[in-house]
């Protein structure tokens, strides 16, 4: 789960902060729930650029000094916002261990974790770091270690599976995001920025001699498709999984 670039001051104090019950009420009468919710609510809306203490005291309608009460900072608010995101990956649909095999379930893994980055681009933008475990990342591990336990992989391969999958969704949702996003700035579609740019790069790649790569780009002849890069890379890797489970145990890459 990515993290924020700036780490927290006091990473001791993070983890009270994260396993405090969300619904206790201060002394000014919100929560660290109602803060989360405002914070990601407008995050959502207008990116982490717009993520400011005193926009979100102004939601939650306390001081921006009574907030500083709730959370020591915006490096430990965007902690709470993501282990928030993370606990809720599944709500609302099944979980992986329900939807059939190991295979299945991984699919499933890989669409939710997909979709629900999509519906946070936000937080593409934090960059990775140490990850300080909260309710909401541990529950969800829980959750999408089910699918693989018990079908022969050796522990370290069970996280390393998952964390391969979750790769390959993450980064599709974030290709998917900066499309979005480029399309929204550009106005233009994939056909029309191609037949603006195209006759330029064929003109400066002229003298260039790539056979190889202009037969495959000629079959692709578009901005790329995020969703069917991510089925195709899952399917490759779910093939390879299958035939290793089909073999039983092996010795894992530096495990010598």
């Amino acid at each position: 789960m990515p993290r924020t670039a700036r780490p927290p001051r006091d990473p001791l104090a993070l983890v009270g902060l994260l396993w405090e019950p969300s619904t206790r009420v201060g002394r000014s009468g919100v929560t660290i729930g109602s803060i989360v919710t405002a914070a990601i609510e407008l995050t959502d809306a207008e990116g982490l650029s717009a993520l400011t203490m005193r926009r979100v005291a102004d939601d939650v309608g306390v001081p921006v000094m009574t907030l500083y009460g709730h959370v020591p900072g915006k490096a430990e608010l965007i902690e709470l916002m993501l282990d928030r995101v993370a606990g809720a990956t599944y709500a609302g649909h099944d979980v992986p261990g329900d939807v059939g095999d190991w295979r299945a379930g991984l699919e499933h893994i890989a669409q939710r974790v997909f979709d629900h980055g999509c519906a946070h681009p936000w937080a593409h933008e934090v960059p990775p770091a140490r990850p300080v475990l909260g309710p909401g990342v541990c529950r969800t591990y829980e959750l999408e270690l089910a699918p693989l336990d018990g079908i022969g992989l050796e522990l370290l391969e069970m996280d390393e599976t998952l964390t391969a999958v979750r790769s390959l969704a993450t980064s599709a949702a974030r290709w998917q995001v900066t499309l979005d996003a480029a399309r929204r700035d550009s106005q233009l579609t994939d056909l029309e920025w191609w037949e603006l740019v195209g006759p330029r790069i064929a003109q400066a790649m002229r003298d260039e001699h790539l056979p190889i790569s202009s037969k495959v780009g000629q079959a692709v002849a578009s901005a790329g498709d995020p969703q069917r890069t991510l089925a195709a890379g899952l399917r490759l890797m779910l093939d390879g999984l299958e035939r290793r489970l089909d073999l039983g145990p092996s010795p894992l890459p530096g495990s010598a």
